[in-house]
């Protein structure tokens, strides 16, 4: 049956008053960080004590982390004796610990003092400090917004001190405190064809940089 038109006007104010109710969702402009990257990274590793090159920011295992670490100069220079620079192909790296090929293989040449994720949100942080974290001291860098929040309290708090690492926080200033230190009696993984990796991917950064000799005489 078709509609009458007293039906049609009514249908068509009430969509129009359905219509005007509708409200736009407010947008929350995100949380961004202080500073650059390498600059928080810098302060952070000062605020954590963290003596070493820091190195600028790049991706292992696919995280993006800046390392602090420091090259061990008496294996580098035997490295540099021997030829073998660093080797940053993981097949090759894996043959290192197997109990026949481990008196042959090359000895360490990074010092990893520790590792550090900076990003926005805890949860990008996190996912990328948290597998270092297996081998040393790890720490995850946010601005201080971030933590002002009943998420950072209750989700990320218990799992940063789970996994023990420490949350450094940067003001608008780009100023760094420590807002929860690092647990250091946590169970560190033994030498493993990963830890074996990371190291030849520091050391390699290491070299790269303008602050570590790529020869010794």
């Amino acid at each position: 049956m078709a509609a009458t038109p007293q039906n049609t006007e009514r249908s068509t104010v009430a969509g129009g008053a359905k219509r005007s109710r509708s409200m736009p969702s407010r947008v929350v402009p995100p949380i961004e960080l202080p500073a650059s990257v390498d600059e928080l990274a810098h302060a952070a590793a000062a605020q954590l004590g963290w003596n070493g090159v820091v190195l600028p920011e790049t991706t292992i295992l696919g995280r993006k982390v800046c390392v602090v670490a420091k090259l061990r100069t008496d294996v580098h220079a035997e490295r540099i004796a021997m030829g073998a620079g660093p080797v940053a192909d993981r097949a090759t790296v894996d043959t290192w610990t197997w109990p026949e090929l481990a008196g042959t293989a090359p000895a360490p040449a990074a010092e990893i003092v520790g590792v550090l994720a900076v990003a926005r949100h805890w949860r990008t942080a996190m996912a990328s400090a948290v597998p270092f974290a297996r081998y040393g001291e790890a720490a995850m860098v946010l601005p201080s917004p971030a933590v002002l929040t009943e998420d950072y309290v209750g989700n990320c708090l218990p799992r940063a001190r789970a996994y023990g690492l420490a949350v450094v926080t940067a003001d608008p200033n780009a100023v760094v405190d420590l807002d929860l230190e690092g647990r250091t009696e946590r169970v560190v993984l033994a030498e493993d064809p990963v830890s074996r990796l990371i190291n030849e991917l520091v050391y390699d950064h290491l070299l790269r940089t303008a602050e570590v000799p790529a020869s010794l005489d």
